[in-house]
């Protein structure tokens, strides 16, 4: 058997550990691992038109699976592209392995063409980032990487030197076994008694739910029956508790709505399950405070805690669950549940007037057909931006839709990438990337990358010709709208350009079916919708002091978005509730 080179080694371990796609543009520092890719089948090289588009392929794909992904860039400029993506991963806790590729390890230090220092670069959007400087670092640097990346759930970077690359592996390198999944994470003794403590002494609780209730849905509504608990959560809890929940009570934040602010601060013991939830200004200062949290580093970083637990939730709530006293009265649940419903039904009659008829589209509407018309298992990419807002407001969750976005770092341009990592892991699942047309404009060559390798994804265009979350900061803070107007091509005919199915919508009685067909066009699609820019939404509760990440004020005129099938939802929810 010939020898191994380094980059064969590396790919080898790649595989071992389950990395099936390895993202990326190729150069001439990585040509060895690129080669590599070629001669093993178990894993496929990505080509895609920019590095950036890469980490979040790579982002997505692992938060799809929660197994390691992986992305790949040259010396210098082409890894500093990663960076953006790579800290989305970051944040989201996904497991991705990003190499860096560098220059001949002879010239490091010394101002050599494409000069960088990766292992410098990457440290803040990391938790593991280093040079591999030898053929005798491997394979326990890339062991330790994958280790980092999987065990603590974020990125890990590893910098190698195309010439290193390219050297002999050395002889009997040891084959360790890798680690590939987590643990579960029980909290101590004393931490459960005390909590369950906390929960019997309160007679108002409420649950605030993030994405650490991901796979304890059914612990969550379990536990909220017994202590008769208002169910709120923020935007990245939404796919995992929403659905089948009879003690929703809405979302809380900038994109709030509902009675989930109300049922946070008027409760006597306010329990975050799972969430790292930034905007302090919405969390109440005057009620006690439990927080449950497998990452200990985020327990008590957003406001004052009583107890703090580390453990997982679902964990943490199967040791809850039986030793809680049942709560008998419901008149905190009712009052926040009959609230939540009102609140609803105010801001739907404002998108109910004349909406399907209303030239420009209401982006509202499009957001409800599409939620209409999407699978039931489909996967949604969100761009931030007022997508965000028409993604928490009007997609349906249901145990089996996802919803993956950049709801942690904020970046705009990430759907469409995200979309092309969550289609490669499922070609038969239906992929619906909802773009605004500031954010897909930025990565529009990787529209190519979709109908290169015929990836099926479906982009619905929200083009209002505006960086519409933008222009509404400047107008909520008094200041004119400035330097937000795009002069936009007709998506729909570069799609059609690019060799897929493009078609534009101008009117609302033309949008279903054009989502309709794109949906049954067996390759890569994109409906352009002309929507309003004037469609502006705020949250539900302001006060002078939510200036945090946006500048918000209540005498500012826009317009409230409506909330789609929640009102639905709501109200079904009140027929349990007694009649006064």
């Amino acid at each position: 058997m010939a020898k191994q080179n380094v980059a064969e080694q590396f790919v080898d371990i790649l595989v071992r550990a389950g990395v099936r796609r390895l993202y990326g543009v190729v150069g001439d520092s990585l040509n060895p691992v690129v080669d590599a890719v070629r001669r093993n089948a178990a894993i496929d090289w990505v080509h895609v038109r920019h590095e950036e588009t890469a980490a979040f392929a790579a982002g997505a794909e692992a938060q799809l699976t929660g197994s390691l992904a992986a992305c790949a860039g040259s010396c210098g400029p082409g890894n500093l592209h990663l960076i953006n993506g790579l800290y989305d991963a970051h944040r989201s806790m996904a497991p991705v392995l990003a190499l860096a590729s560098h220059i001949p390890s002879s010239e490091i230090g010394l101002g050599y063409f494409q000069e960088t220092h990766p292992d410098r670069l990457f440290q803040e959007c990391s938790h593991y980032c280093e040079l591999i400087s030898s053929p005798k670092q491997m394979p326990r640097l890339l062991q330790s990487a994958i280790q980092h990346a999987v065990g603590r759930s974020g990125v890990s970077v590893v910098s190698l030197p195309g010439d290193i690359a390219g050297e002999p592996a050395p002889e009997k390198a040891p084959r360790s076994a890798l680690v590939t999944s987590r643990p579960t994470v029980r909290p101590g003794d004393a931490e459960i008694d005390r909590l369950v403590e906390m929960i019997d002494a309160a007679g108002k609780v409420t649950l605030f739910c993030g994405s650490g209730t991901a796979g304890a849905h059914a612990e969550v509504m379990r536990f909220a029956e017994k202590i008769k608990s208002p169910v709120a959560h923020a935007l990245r809890g939404k796919e995992f508790i929403q659905y089948d929940n009879k003690f929703d009570v809405g979302m809380s934040g900038l994109l709030g709505y509902g009675a989930a602010y109300e049922a946070t601060h008027e409760c006597d013991l306010l329990i975050l399950l799972g969430t790292d939830f930034p905007y302090n200004a919405f969390l109440p200062d005057d009620v006690r405070i439990a927080q449950v949290d497998v990452r200990p580093e985020v327990l008590g970083r957003r406001s004052r805690l009583d107890l703090a637990v580390w453990g997982d939730v679902r964990e943490t709530l199967r040791c809850l669950i039986p030793r809680v006293r049942e709560k008998t009265g419901r008149r905190f649940l009712d009052k926040m549940l009959k609230k939540h419903a009102d609140a609803l039904e105010g801001v739907v009659k404002a998108y109910t007037r004349k909406v399907d008829k209303h030239v420009p589209i209401h982006p509202e509407y499009v957001a409800a057909v599409l939620d209409e018309i999407a699978a039931e298992d489909a996967v949604f990419t969100v761009d931030t931006g007022m997508c965000n807002v028409w993604a928490a407001r009007y997609l349906t969750p249901n145990g089996r839709r996802r919803i993956i976005g950049s709801f942690s770092h904020g970046s705009m341009a990430n759907a469409l990438p995200m979309a092309i990592g969550a289609q490669f892991t499922d070609r038969r699942r239906q992929v619906v990337a909802m773009s605004g047309d500031g954010g897909f404009s930025m990565l529009m060559g990787d529209f190519l990358t979709l109908v290169q390798y015929d990836l099926p994804v479906k982009v619905v265009l929200f083009n209002n010709s505006s960086l519409g979350m933008v222009e509404l900061e400047m107008l909520v803070a008094g200041l004119p709208s400035y330097g937000t107007a795009n002069t936009n091509p007709d998506f729909a005919a570069v799609a059609r350009a690019c060799g897929a199915h493009g078609v534009r919508v101008e009117k609302p009685k033309q949008l279903a079916g054009a989502l309709k067909d794109a949906f049954r066009h067996k390759g890569p699609a994109l409906v352009d919708v002309v929507t309003d820019p004037n469609a502006l939404s705020i949250p539900p509760r302001i006060s002078s002091e939510m200036v945090t990440g946006f500048a918000l004020s209540a005498s500012k005129i826009v317009l409230d978005g409506g909330v789609g099938r929640m009102l639905q939802m709501a109200r079904s929810n009140l027929r349990n509730v007694p009649r006064p």
